[in-house]
């Protein structure tokens, strides 16, 4: 039987994991067993999930197997979007140059504030009453 060929990123954003497996194949996509346009339902996640294989024009040559878990859904798609950046640059590091030019294989370090003690929230105070 042939070795399955598949490159694999990792894909992180605020909370979210994803692992992205690229396999050669005609464009399908899986998240967490779902159809892409299923898990992701609003067109703005799926131009951000999509974005790196349109902009390297290999959409149609690769399958994409992805599992995301914890976080919001929009932190889902930007986390699959570094995942196939890295999986990419491991398939052909020529690619690297244009990517990293692009932006897509930085990580987005932004995370939730946290809450702090005396305070409603991160930065929210209770309402201050002088009498």
């Amino acid at each position: 039987m042939a070795d399955l060929v598949q490159y694999y990123g990792t894909g992180r954003r605020k909370s979210a994991i994803a692992r992205v497996f690229l396999r050669p194949g005609t464009g399908e996509w899986k998240v967490n067993g779902k159809a892409f346009e299923v898990y992701f339902v609003t067109e703005q996640q799926r131009v951000a999930a999509k974005r790196t294989l349109a902009l390297v024009e290999l959409a149609s040559s690769f399958d994409v197997v992805t599992t995301v878990r914890s976080g919001g859904v929009s932190a889902q798609a930007d986390a699959v979007k570094l995942g196939v950046a890295r999986a990419l640059v491991q398939f052909n590091p020529e690619l690297r140059k244009v990517l990293k030019a692009e932006g897509l294989l930085t990580r987005d370090s932004r995370m939730k504030e946290r809450k702090k003690y005396g305070q409603k929230g991160a930065r929210a105070r209770f309402q201050f009453s002088k009498r």
